[in-house]
């Protein structure tokens, strides 16, 4: 099975992605590309309306940009995915979003994105579709899982500090092999708990690991983040839904 080829929807030749910012978080198409996967027989087109299209490029929240920035070689795979998963926003064959997220995750790898970080996003935009499903057990073995992940990161945080002593493979062992110890269950336990995600196993088993192996980092920026935000607010004053600061307007 040979690789899927972005192209120019106009031309039929080199993919020419161009962009204009509407309000510096959405973006709409200047011109119209498609995406040939080998496993559909029609190419994607998108999107179907340049006027009304628009697109946010990769949603990553601020916080993990460091991880995952909002753009990059992937970015013509992130426009594709926001039309696959609109109804109605691009020409050629009707995916749902399981299969608009594997062609997601298969054409960054196609435009040279990092297999690790094409497949932490493949697994956070998963997540979205696990989330956004009419399935209520979809929801509630996300929430379970992710929260029983994290639950266990604290506790091995607490046990490893000698606050409480409730983890058998943590109790009273040098810290070098706690340390250990804990990362290696920090990979097995949500591994063993991502079974219960059936089909979507795969996007547990990478969201799970990255949580708990993460969790201490994140806990970390967002104490940063929520700083900056609010010595942010407290010099400039809040920002209106255009995010202009109030204090902006009045000059030096």
């Amino acid at each position: 099975m040979g690789s899927g080829e972005f192209f120019d929807a106009e031309t039929g030749g080199l993919l020419r992605l161009e962009l204009r910012s509407v309000d510096g978080r959405d973006f709409s198409l200047l011109r119209r590309f498609g995406y040939r996967s080998p496993d559909h027989p029609e190419p994607f087109v998108v999107p179907t309306d340049l006027d009304t299209f628009t697109t946010d490029l990769a949603s990553v929240p601020h916080l993990f940009t460091w991880l995952v920035p909002v753009s990059g070689e992937f970015l013509p795979a992130a426009v594709l995915h926001d039309a696959l998963v609109r109804p109605g926003s691009h020409e050629g064959p009707v995916v749902d979003r399981h299969e608009a997220d594997r062609l997601f995750r298969t054409a960054m790898v196609e435009l040279g994105t990092g297999r690790v970080r094409a497949w932490l996003m493949w697994a956070a935009v998963t997540l979205g579709t696990l989330w956004a499903g009419r399935d209520p057990w979809h929801r509630t073995r996300l929430v379970s899982v992710l929260g029983l992940v994290a639950l266990v990161g604290v506790l091995a945080t607490l046990d490893f500090l000698d606050v409480i002593d409730v983890l058998p493979w943590m109790g009273d062992r040098p810290w070098q092999q706690e340390l250990v110890l804990g990362a290696v269950f920090a990979v097995l336990v949500p591994s063993v708990l991502a079974l219960s995600w059936g089909r979507y196993w795969q996007a547990g088993v990478i969201s799970g690991v990255a949580l708990a192996l993460l969790l201490h980092v994140t806990a970390v920026l967002l104490v940063l983040y929520g700083g900056y935000q609010l010595l942010e607010r407290w010099v400039s004053g809040p920002a209106d839904r255009r995010g202009v600061r109030t204090r902006d307007l009045g000059g030096p």
